[in-house]
């Protein structure tokens, strides 16, 4: 830990040690942990105790009284982390286009293909869905739990209006997502062929911005996750994807499971 960094553990919904787990939000901020060099713990919590009610979160020791702190949803824990001077804001130096470029990747993915993605694990594979998230839950509760959180889902999707679309709509639109996000990949690893088996950005700049933890750690996300596997199928077609993904990996995740 590094001198005058606060004790901070972060709880990604399962334990799993040397291993990324299925959210794309967890992995997204591990990504920026390691991004700024910031040592921390991780357990599994739970999203009854999360204080969004959502998972990831993080807890920090205050350095000035040694209290726990909460923070929820791992776009305001790294907006706070930021503020309070804990890791650097690596889109402080992006001209305004750019930022607003990086920031429309992140909605992309966050506000569009997590839905899609959703809709295609508890949807369409439901059981591989439900006996991962609830593994821990034996029967029959699993199968009530597992049950509720559907319906759920299904009420959420349709609100969002993922669930009105049909099948081929969504699987069309995925495709659509990936394909874009493999161009932008290409592009920059063209830029950066100088740099040998260095990580290359989805911006294409010399260093990674906000949009590249939320690029990965979808990626990192559909390449283990065994219920979403026309997703991963379509994302396995992509050299340059599975590139920027594996770089990452060797560069910051050293002593993790590969899963590229």
């Amino acid at each position: 830990m590094k001198e005058g960094q606060p004790q901070l553990t972060l709880y990604r919904g399962w334990l799993d040690p040397g291993k990324h787990v299925w959210s794309p939000f967890v992995t997204k901020l591990e990504t920026r942990l390691r991004f700024a060099g910031l040592s921390y713990n991780t357990e599994s919590g739970s999203v009854q105790k999360a204080p969004k009610g959502k998972i990831p979160y993080v807890e920090i020791l205050r350095l000035d009284d040694g209290q726990p702190e909460q923070i929820g949803d791992s776009t305001l824990i790294i907006k706070d982390l930021v503020r309070r001077g804990v890791i650097p804001n690596i889109n402080a130096n992006l001209p305004a286009a750019v930022g607003a470029q990086d920031l429309a990747i992140r909605a992309l993915l966050e506000e569009k293909l997590y839905f899609y993605h959703t809709w295609e694990r508890w949807g369409q594979n439901h059981y591989t869905m439900r006996d991962h998230i609830l593994q821990a839950v034996p029967y029959p509760m699993r199968v009530i739990i597992g049950y509720m959180i559907y319906r759920g889902t299904v009420k959420t999707l349709n609100g969002q209006g993922t669930g009105r679309y049909s099948a081929e709509e969504i699987a069309s639109f995925r495709a659509e997502i990936w394909q874009s996000t493999n161009a932008l990949l290409s592009a920059s690893k063209f830029k950066s062929s100088d740099r040998l088996e260095e990580p290359f950005w989805v911006l294409g700049g010399p260093e990674p911005t906000e949009a590249d933890t939320t690029v990965f750690g979808f990626i990192t996300s559909v390449l283990i996750c065994t219920a979403c596997p026309d997703s991963q199928k379509l994302v396995k077609s992509y050299p340059a994807i599975l590139e920027y993904a594996g770089r990452i990996h060797d560069k910051y995740f050293p002593d993790y499971e590969k899963c590229v």
